[in-house]
């Protein structure tokens, strides 16, 4: 069983912060950086295998999992990804990440199916909230180990359900249908669904923390990872030739955040 995490500022022993890598191929992955810093993490973005190394964690973000999925097989980068979560990393995959994390696909795959990074004991509706023009927000309560700062303002865009977790699993927060979202169901009985749980170490969200101004998730995230070990699966001479060639495409310091109805402040103080 694993420890028990804290919502707190995390901060590894010494100088050396908890490295926290963030898929950057597809989907908020800068917004996702900036939590991280701002939950007293190092953000590294992830686009080559090689850039693993050293990580505690990894976020997944959102996007479209399928294409997500297509990109990491063209890059190679699949091998990596599952190498990394076999040595205990800790994954955290948010609405498209979700899916990605997920065993099983109940209704949305793909047709002839579609390749996942797995890991997570749930089944997953991949479109239950319907299309883009169905996206919302909502305050949720959630159950954040550490946290008494009520609902956390969650917002879903074109987002999945989970409709069944294992044993294994421990569920984080749940959404009560409205009575429209029940009526256009085929399980009329269906009151609530799971949009959050964790899993050991690995955790998945349906909705997008990455662009509120809360950053409660990412520090439960970053304090997870802090318990995991650096991910060994490259040399340093491998990191420094694969960064040899990276082109860095956002600067998280000067990204602008969502608070509520407007967009103010930098992303780190």
């Amino acid at each position: 069983r694993s420890a028990h995490v804290v919502l707190r500022d995390f901060k590894m022993s010494g100088d050396n912060k908890v490295k926290i890598g963030v898929l950057a191929i597809q989907g908020s992955f800068a917004e996702h950086c900036a939590h991280v810093r701002r939950a007293g993490g190092e953000a590294v973005e992830i686009r080559k295998a090689e850039q693993l190394a050293g990580c505690h964690g990894l976020i997944i973000p959102g996007g479209e999992s399928t294409t997500m999925a297509n990109i990491c097989r063209r890059w190679n980068l699949f091998d990596s990804l599952r190498d990394f979560q076999a040595k205990g990393g800790a994954v955290w995959g948010t609405c498209a990440g979700l899916i990605f994390l997920a065993e099983r696909i109940n209704r949305g795959a793909k047709e002839g199916g579609q390749e996942l990074l797995g890991g997570l004991d749930v089944t997953v509706d991949r479109n239950f909230f319907g299309s883009q023009i169905d996206s919302f927000e909502t305050n949720l309560p959630c159950k954040i180990p550490g946290d008494e700062n009520g609902p956390f303002r969650a917002l879903f865009i074109r987002a999945p359900a989970i409709l069944s977790v294992g044993d294994g699993v421990e569920v984080l927060g749940e959404y009560i249908l409205p009575e429209e979202k029940r009526s256009e169901i085929d399980d009329k009985s269906l009151e609530k669904i799971i949009v959050a749980v964790k899993q050991k170490q690995l955790m998945a969200t349906s909705f997008h923390p990455e662009i509120t101004a809360d950053t409660r998730w990412h520090k439960l995230f970053v304090g997870m990872a802090g318990q995991c070990e650096a991910y060994g699966g490259f040399g340093e001479d491998a990191l420094a030739k694969a960064m040899a060639s990276e082109i860095k495409l956002v600067d998280p310091g000067k990204l602008p955040i969502f608070n509520d109805s407007v967009f103010a402040g930098p992303a780190m103080d």
